[in-house]
Parts: structure tokens; C-alpha cells; sequence
């Protein structure tokens, strides 16, 4: 969906890498090794995105580390149809609001990376949350958004974070809605 608005795949791959996780940083040569494609496209990329303000830069030592623009009058715009585009927001609809007893949902793995994939990682926390119904909800938004769901659930946030290979995105929190 997202292709027909934007002809660039390497510019769409940096708008998933920034603006799906605001909070993630990197430079040309590790979006180079990342991407699989030429430091060339990818710089032009950048610098176009930069010049228009929707990406922040700053030197870390010798390299050049960009950032999504948080203050952007876009940033929120975009960042919820990168949301759709994943089907994000199919798996709050009909998946996290009707199983009730969720605390927080955590998007972990590559999109939490802000790597496009076929597999979206969720962590639930919350206690006696139905696997059964968890499971039957997840299918139906699967077959509707074209992409697998893994998940893992905890009765509550004490467990080892070290466990998450990646910096989990709060997806979801009871006490935020």
C-alpha cells in the first residue's frame, strides 16, 4: 500500500528504520549493511530527508548518526501510517482492547528495530490473559494484515529484559487509554 505513495524502497525502508521507533539512531555505513543496498542511495536518501527536516544529525566521532525529528509538524502523521501500514493498528483494534486483562504490549524483534519483516514480535504482560482467545484473535488479524504474529506473554513485568534481544516499543499501555 505504502509503495504506491512512496516510489522509493529505500526511502521507505528509512521511514520504517526512524519513524517507527523514534528513539532509534544510525549511520550510513551500518543502514548500508542493514539494507543490502548501496551507501550511495541510501546518503541521497538521508540528505533528503534531513534537508526537509523530517531527520535530525548529529557527528558521534567520525560519524554522522541520524535520528527521526520528533518536533517535525509531520513526524506524528507519519508515524501512525507506518503503524497502519504494518497493521499495527488492527492488532490494538482486534486483538490487545478485546482480551481485557492487558497490562502493556511491547513490539519487539525487527520492527521494534524498525526492520520491515513478515514476522511482527509482540510481548504481552498482564495476568490470566487467555491464550486460547489470544491465539483465535491473532489468526483472524493475521489472514487480515498478511503478516505472522509471534508473541510471548508474562503475568507481569518481573522477568529478565535481558531475554529481548532488542529495545522493546511500548505498543500498549492499560493506564495510557
Amino acid at each position: 500500500m505504502i509503495e504506491a505513495l512512496i516510489s522509493s524502497k529505500t526511502r521507505i525502508k528509512l521511514l520504517l528504520k526512524f519513524f517507527l521507533n523514534s528513539k532509534t539512531t544510525a549511520y550510513l555505513r551500518s543502514l548500508e549493511s542493514e539494507f543490502g543496498e548501496s551507501s550511495n542511495a541510501i546518503r541521497v536518501e538521508l540528505n533528503r530527508l534531513e534537508k526537509a527536516g523530517m531527520l535530525t544529525a548529529h557527528q558521534d566521532g567520525n560519524k554522522k548518526r541520524f535520528q527521526a525529528n520528533t518536533q517535525h509538524p509531520l513526524f506524528r502523521e507519519i508515524h501512525n501510517i507506518l503503524r497502519k501500514h504494518i497493521g499495527l493498528d488492527h492488532i490494538l483494534e482486534k486483538v490487545i482492547l478485546r482480551l481485557g486483562k492487558v497490562e502493556k504490549v511491547f513490539l519487539i524483534g525487527d520492527f521494534a528495530r524498525g526492520v520491515d519483516g513478515k514476522v511482527i514480535d509482540l510481548l504481552f504482560i498482564g495476568p490470566d490473559i487467555d491464550r486460547n482467545y489470544l491465539v483465535e484473535l491473532i489468526v483472524k488479524v493475521e489472514s487480515a494484515i498478511h503478516r505472522k504474529i509471534r508473541f510471548l506473554i508474562f503475568e507481569n513485568e518481573d522477568f529478565d529484559w535481558g531475554q529481548i534481544e532488542t529495545e522493546p516499543l511500548l505498543l500498549y499501555a492499560k493506564d495510557n487509554l
